[in-house]
């Protein structure tokens, strides 16, 4: 599966080390990461929709991944979304699919499966853009 190298890749975790860690694996790729400490910090930016995938954390002070989900969804705002998260149970898990989530990693993260997981997100999303042109 090929993906335009192009492409975002947006991290939003209120850790600084975790950030760093996802930041650099997703650049190994040769993709580009741009990191955020919390949700209001991403949506004040001049992020771009296309070509573009989120990574988030499930759980944050103030606006969180699954808060950042509903408003985005709210908003109509199509971006692929992968949640992490430290707290995997079961009622994160649902409520990060119910928001629709297309992704849902516990930390630490497998790198190999995060970055198979956005791969899929950018290839599924271009497919859903060439349908739509």
């Amino acid at each position: 599966m090929t993906i335009d190298k192009s492409a975002n890749v947006y991290i939003v975790d209120d850790d600084c080390s975790v950030r760093r860690s996802l930041a650099r694996v997703i650049r190994s790729a040769n993709l580009h990461a741009a990191t955020f400490a919390t949700a209001e910090e991403f949506f004040q930016s001049n992020y771009e929709i296309d070509n573009s995938c989120l990574v988030v954390d499930a759980k944050m002070p103030g606006s969180n991944g699954l808060n950042m989900l509903s408003r985005l969804r709210n908003e109509h705002i199509a971006i692929p979304v992968i949640v992490v998260t430290a707290h995997d149970d079961s009622e994160t898990r649902a409520d990060a699919e119910a928001a629709g989530a297309i992704g849902f990693f516990r930390k630490p993260v497998d790198a190999e499966a995060l970055l198979d997981a956005i791969t899929w997100a950018l290839s599924r999303k271009e497919k859903t853009k060439l349908k739509t042109d």
